[in-house]
């Protein structure tokens, strides 16, 4: 019997599929190594156009500019997935790439997701396997859709793999850590010299803590951010509060004064951002890749949320789950403390020189 060695191709072309901020985050990682020896053509849907969401993140990460920008804004669930699906497709059929890329739970990666399997071209989803549990949440749908369409399921955790073997996806499932580590550590070294937040604000180091509030589930109910902002209002300390777009039009329908203690901010950039995160006393969020950056920086961490993907942030005692519970935020702020050690359950560099391993076997 003869064999017949396959030679690897010189160069994988990969069609990269980015429209919000902590997409932005992970693509600058893993940018950096694939442009090194392979080809990349890198999408922006425009689901976050504004300039402190997006524009920012792209100059100060040193992510290469898209070479397309769907420009498709702000909408309905319905109409904002279908118009990327629609503009995503059209690009595919032109550059049939090996690979397309997505990342994470946001409604460009389900239109990446459809529009890679409607034409047939191999998916790989970073950031797979992870679940709320809660279909209620758009994110949730999100991400299981992406990971039944996907041929490459490039996992954070352990935990993430479980998740797709407990709904039978056992196929092309790796467990890499995660990316956004790579970009964590490297902004946070770029900080050092190039982020004046601190003073921009008026705070010291360890003397405030860090919020934000986006997601539907709070900022689309007025029950729950009402209480939350309740909360931090009676809070002792002085809160350090950069105000997503959608989050302050619902502030200001509830007619809230905010206290003293209270800086609310516009959006900053991903430099300015870790300044923040790594200098703060105390972290409150519901955002996913903010608990996972408060883990790794060792910075205490409360989700303003019932549950979280990111279940080992609490089961290492980094991060206490409150809800949109009065009572509960403030009692955690006076009364939360982890442990003295944390153990390495993401992985900590390099996670994306495997994910590019992966794409080209």
């Amino acid at each position: 019997m003869s064999w017949v060695v396959r030679e690897e191709p010189e160069t994988v072309k990969i069609f990269s599929v980015v429209g919000a901020r902590p997409q932005f985050i992970k693509a600058a990682a893993l940018s950096r190594v694939l442009r090194r020896e392979h080809q990349e053509i890198l999408v922006h849907t425009g689901q976050h156009y504004d300039d402190n969401m997006s524009k920012v993140f792209f100059d100060e990460l040193d992510i290469p500019q898209p070479d397309f920008n769907l420009e498709v804004g702000s909408g309905n669930h319905g109409a904002q997935t279908g118009a990327m699906l629609a503009s995503l497709e059209k690009l595919l059929v032109v550059e049939r790439p090996d690979w397309v890329l997505v990342y994470g739970d946001t409604n460009s990666t389900l239109a990446g997701a459809l529009a890679a399997s409607k034409l047939q071209i191999k998916l790989a989803h970073v950031e797979a396997g992870l679940r709320s549990f809660n279909r209620k949440m758009p994110e949730e749908i999100n991400r299981v859709i992406a990971d039944h369409l996907a041929d490459l399921l490039i996992c954070p955790s352990q935990t993430a793999l479980d998740n797709l073997e407990s709904e039978g996806i056992r196929r092309g499932v790796h467990v890499v850590g995660d990316v956004m580590a790579d970009s964590l550590y490297f902004a946070a070294e770029r900080a050092r010299s190039r982020s004046s937040i601190l003073k921009n604000v008026g705070v010291n180091e360890g003397d405030y803590l860090l919020a934000t509030v986006h997601r539907a589930e709070n900022s689309d109910e007025k029950l729950r951010l009402g209480n939350i902002l309740s909360a931090f209002n009676e809070l002792e300390e002085k809160v350090v509060f950069p105000v997503h777009p959608r989050t302050r039009k619902s502030i200001e329908s509830l007619g809230f004064i905010p206290s003293q203690n209270i800086l609310l901010i516009e959006p900053v950039g991903y430099l300015d951002m870790v300044m923040l995160e790594q200098n703060s006393k105390m972290i409150l969020t519901d955002s996913g890749g903010i608990q996972k950056e408060a883990f790794w920086l060792g910075i205490p961490c409360i989700t303003l949320r019932d549950e979280t993907e990111w279940v080992e942030t609490v089961q290492t005692g980094w991060n206490i789950l409150v809800g949109a519970d009065k009572e509960r935020i403030i009692r955690a702020v006076k009364t939360f403390i982890p442990p003295l050690s944390r153990p390495t359950v993401y992985g900590e560099k390099n996670t994306a020189q495997r994910i590019v391993k992966l794409l080209i076997q």
